[in-house]
């Protein structure tokens, strides 16, 4: 089944960006991505724009696929190389991490510019299971371990509920968390039915929570202790 975006939603990956509060900096270095995926309303233009001054230890990249870019590494390398008040900084990609363009090399480079909370983009059907843990791999290599990964799937889309289950079935395998993302930007408790029905949505992120939190404490939290 094919589903055309509705057009309600422009890029917010348009130009440099640089904004902070007290304690965190959200910064955007690069616009574009070369893949035309049909639900992304990313420019296909790849610009880059020079990296800001950076004023606080804590650093959110807003870049939708800062690894498609020529100069990724040297991005990268830049970033872990810089200091706040005499501590290092550490970054997060707001937006993932795209496996058609992670290399052991720029895994590497992400740990050891000490990138944090790594999300990497399960965007389509099940059978990419093989890509996604090879990039999975590559990660855990480089020095992430499976709880520090989230594994992004698109819901309310073209891949329907039930592969979606098999996604996170998967998920659950390799213990990595997952962040179920809505199509066309869609949020809760706004969400639409589009390519699922509110019965599949409601479910699914019942069933992405509670893997969750299996994922992160090794137990089910919500079950009471037996006294003995």
């Amino acid at each position: 089944m094919k589903i055309e975006k509705r057009g309600i939603i422009r890029s917010y990956s348009t130009g440099s960006y640089n904004k902070m509060n007290d304690k965190e900096q959200w910064i955007r270095i690069s616009q574009g991505c070369p893949n035309h995926c049909p639900f992304c309303y990313e420019p296909s233009e790849q610009i880059e724009f020079p990296i800001p001054h950076i004023e606080r230890n804590k650093v959110k990249i807003m870049d939708m696929n800062l690894l498609s870019q020529k100069n990724a590494y040297y991005i990268i390398e830049r970033l872990g190389a810089v200091k706040v008040n005499n501590k290092v900084v550490h970054y997060e990609l707001v937006c993932g991490i795209d496996h058609r363009f992670l290399t052991p090399f720029l895994a590497e480079g992400l740990k050891k510019s000490r990138f944090q909370k790594i999300r990497l983009a399960w965007d389509f059907e099940y059978k990419d299971q093989f890509k996604i843990k090879k990039a999975l791999k590559m990660l855990m290599v480089a020095g992430y371990r499976p709880r520090e990964m989230t594994v992004f799937m698109i819901c309310n889309w073209s891949v329907s509920y039930e592969e979606c289950l098999k996604k996170l079935y998967l998920c659950a395998i390799w213990s990595v968390k997952v962040a179920d993302c809505y199509f066309d930007g869609q949020v809760s408790p706004n969400i639409e039915p589009i390519g699922w029905t509110a019965e599949q949505i409601k479910d699914f992120r019942k069933r992405v929570r509670k893997h969750n939190q299996l994922v992160n404490f090794g137990i089910d939290p919500e079950l009471k202790k037996e006294t003995p």
